[in-house]
């Protein structure tokens, strides 16, 4: 009875790890009603070891722990979902990096979360099942940081004006990345930092912030228009997090090689393909 009581099982998604000592690694996961954890693998590196090929990086898996005094022991280890399609592909493996570590830098030990966690498990099957579609993988991942930024309290206010709360309408807003939101043509003028935003980024930026994946999956943004959302993300999510992730850069790097870009749009007057062209927000 007393070996029970001091142990207990989660799900979890490893988000990062690092070697300790001759044969041990520390995991940081993330589990659905324990929020971050770290944990230690015993053992793991050596070639003998079981759990090895159950604790990889982005692995969805179940846990038998055993309570420590510093960080509690993992005993048992069994796969849920491994994501073979996206461990075949160095940029599928890059945006699950920037995804889990986007998770590891919102998320405080202990502090669950269960919302975050159905996010995670959503965007990895999503990269997993479209491994070869670089288009959807990115609007993923735009998808991704405005769903966890208001998850976590940081959404930006895209709806109302920040200096005097009017509905935001088409024309000439501002953005301010330190106050975090829009002001409308009249208060932005006044406000000193503020930058001038198209009216066809805040347009996708409030659809990604109001639309379930599921009905976005197939949605189609003009390179530029997709090009400059993410532009607005990323230099936001720097302001909030006060540091630029490793994760991003890698990112960049590997477009930049490769010279990967998502599909030109076709013709604006086809809309029922899902094509957000310039346009009221």
């Amino acid at each position: 009875m007393a070996e029970r009581s001091h142990s207990y099982r989660t799900r979890a998604v490893i988000l990062r790890r690092r070697n300790y000592r001759d044969a041990d690694r520390i995991l940081t996961v993330f589990t659905p009603r324990l929020g971050k954890r770290l944990l230690i693998a015993k053992g793991i590196r050596k070639t003998t070891s079981r759990k090895a090929g159950h604790l990889e990086l982005f692995s969805h898996t179940n846990l038998l722990l055993a309570k420590a005094r510093t960080w509690d022991i993992i005993t048992e280890s069994v796969t849920v979902e491994s994501f073979l399609q996206l461990r075949a592909d160095l940029d599928c493996i890059s945006q699950a990096a920037y995804i889990c570590e986007l998770i590891d830098a919102f998320s405080a030990e202990d502090d669950e979360n269960e919302t975050v966690w159905e996010l995670l498990l959503l965007c990895l099957r999503e990269l997993n099942e479209s491994a070869t579609n670089a288009a959807r993988r990115d609007l993923l991942l735009r998808w991704f940081e405005v769903q966890l930024l208001t998850q976590v309290g940081f959404q930006p206010e895209l709806f109302s004006c920040l200096g005097c709360a009017e509905e935001l309408r088409p024309g000439d807003n501002f953005l301010h990345l330190l106050a975090g939101g829009v002001f409308c043509p009249k208060c932005g003028g006044k406000a000193k930092g503020a930058q001038p935003i198209a009216s066809n980024v805040l347009k996708v930026l409030r659809h990604l912030s109001r639309t379930p994946w599921g009905s976005l999956r197939e949605l189609q943004i003009g390179l530029p228009t997709a090009l400059a959302a993410e532009n607005v993300l990323q230099r936001y999510l720097v302001t909030v997090l006060e540091r630029r992730l490793k994760s991003t850069d890698f990112i960049h790097r590997l477009r930049q090689a490769s010279q990967i870009r998502p599909p030109a749009p076709k013709q604006a007057q086809q809309p029922a393909n899902g094509i957000i062209e310039p346009s009221d927000p």
